[in-house]
């Protein structure tokens, strides 16, 4: 079973499959090397990309992000102004310092390997890494793959997830079905099963202070992304608006009809824009979806009477078992299900948190994220020029007014809807395994050919 503190990430943009992950798994590479006492022996290392990591990688910063990993570094805490700098020095000198302590050489454009036209096994974003000692002989060769959302997993893990850290949770679930049924049964929310799954792992103080910390690191994220100024990095001159939204929002006299509205995409932006930056930023689920969450907690929190911690933290622990049910029925990888699996994933997500937040019972919590799914599904991902900026900052904004529009519906309804979270969870992998490569985080279709990069 997963935990909120696996579904929510601290980490870095501008992806969570393309970034973090591969930061991550270069990072557990060279951690296996250390703990096998042969981190002294290595001389040359080769990093092979493969599939959606080698077609987007370089606008997704997955080649930064793996020559951090090697030099030990962790997404939610490494030091975000120091990049720069390190990755420089590399390029420029053609030394590595395997976990910051072991020097080799290394030569990006020569040891970091794009495979624009294979794929291994198990999954589209895949990663072979080969550490080799002073005879040319290997001391370790490994795969791992990126499956979203800051996830990897081995070549040889059994759980196509990446595993889960609540092996003892008293509820199982995979289904709606079943977590309807389970809450029913124990006369309990949603959020308050989950609530108990977390506690089966960490003390009651530990998991509401951890939830309280992610929700800080959404909070600083926007806090920046509304003042920082400037064009976004990566050759498409694509400005910050955020700023400049926030100031004219911030001078208007009471509001009207449209600023609510307003709000919403602010948050969102201010959030895509940092993580299109390269800053700090929080899955939820992934980097590329990760404004509309925090959109719809921020618009819960500042604009709604009677808003309160308990309310963000029952928001959290909800959109946690939404996105449990569409990792374990589906996936929430860009790469395999196209951006319905992430944008889509969190516009269901943040519409059933909010629904719960303001006091929804279970029935309708289940039909908002039907609903902000259903709305969805079909949604491709074709970042142009393969970075995280256009269409996806905007697709945030749209999607956070999607998801307070779901928990409306849902909540001014009677619990009643024809079509299931279960049934558009199917919908929604069976569109994506019929979904053309082109239009799963490849660039080589959709937006990404059809707009001109100049």
């Amino acid at each position: 079973m997963y935990s909120v503190f696996e579904i929510f990430k601290i980490g870095i943009g501008p992806s969570s499959s393309h970034t973090v992950g591969p930061m991550r798994a270069a990072r557990a590479f060279v951690c296996a090397l250390d703990e096998e006492a042969v981190l002294a022996r290595v001389r040359n290392l080769r990093v092979e990309l493969f599939g959606s990591l080698a077609l987007t990688g370089r606008g997704h910063g997955t080649d930064r992000a793996v020559l951090l990993g090697l030099m030990g570094e962790d997404p939610e805490t490494v030091d975000t102004d120091a990049i720069p700098r390190r990755l420089a020095e590399v390029s420029e000198t053609h030394r590595l310092r395997l976990k910051g302590r072991h020097p080799i050489d290394f030569d990006p454009g020569r040891d970091l390997v794009f495979h624009r036209d294979a794929v291994l096994l198990r999954h589209s974003n895949g990663l072979r890494f080969a550490a080799l000692d002073a005879a040319g002989q290997t001391l370790r060769c490994e795969d791992y793959y990126s499956v979203g959302g800051g996830f990897i997993l081995r070549a040889d893990d059994p759980d196509d997830g990446g595993g889960g850290r609540l092996a003892h949770a008293p509820y199982d679930f995979s289904s709606a079905a079943e977590l309807l049924a389970l809450a029913r049964k124990e006369k309990l929310s949603i959020s308050e099963l989950v609530w108990r799954n977390e506690c089966s792992a960490l003390d009651a103080e530990a998991v509401r202070s951890g939830i309280d910390r992610i929700w800080g690191a959404m909070r600083e994220c926007v806090a920046h992304g509304l003042h920082a100024q400037g064009e976004l990095p990566g050759g498409l001159h694509v400005r910050r608006r955020a700023p400049e939204l926030h100031r004219r929002l911030a001078q208007a006299q009471g509001g009207d009809s449209w600023s609510l509205m307003d709000w919403l995409n602010l948050y969102a932006l201010a959030v895509n824009e940092e993580n299109a930056a390269g800053g700090r930023v929080v899955t939820a689920p992934t980097n590329g979806a990760a404004g509309i969450v925090p959109s719809v907690l921020h618009y819960y929190r500042d604009h709604h009477p009677g808003a309160n911690d308990d309310g963000v933290r029952t928001f959290f622990l909800t959109a946690t078992a939404v996105a449990i049910l569409y990792k374990i029925k589906a996936s929430i990888s860009g790469a395999e299900m196209g951006c319905q699996g992430e944008v889509g994933v969190a516009c269901s997500m943040a519409a059933a948190g909010l629904a719960a937040a303001l006091g929804g019972d279970n029935d309708r919590v289940e039909q908002a994220a039907e609903i902000g799914m259903e709305h969805n599904l079909g949604l491709t991902c074709d970042p142009v020029g393969g970075l995280v900026q256009i269409p996806c900052i905007e697709r945030n904004a749209l999607a956070s007014v999607k998801a307070v529009n779901a928990a409306r519906l849902a909540l001014c309804g009677d619990g009643y809807h024809r079509v299931s979270l279960d049934q558009v969870i199917a919908t929604m992998r069976q569109t994506g395994l019929d979904m053309k490569r082109q239009y799963k985080e490849t660039s080589l279709g959709g937006l990404a050919v059809n707009v001109v990069e100049c």
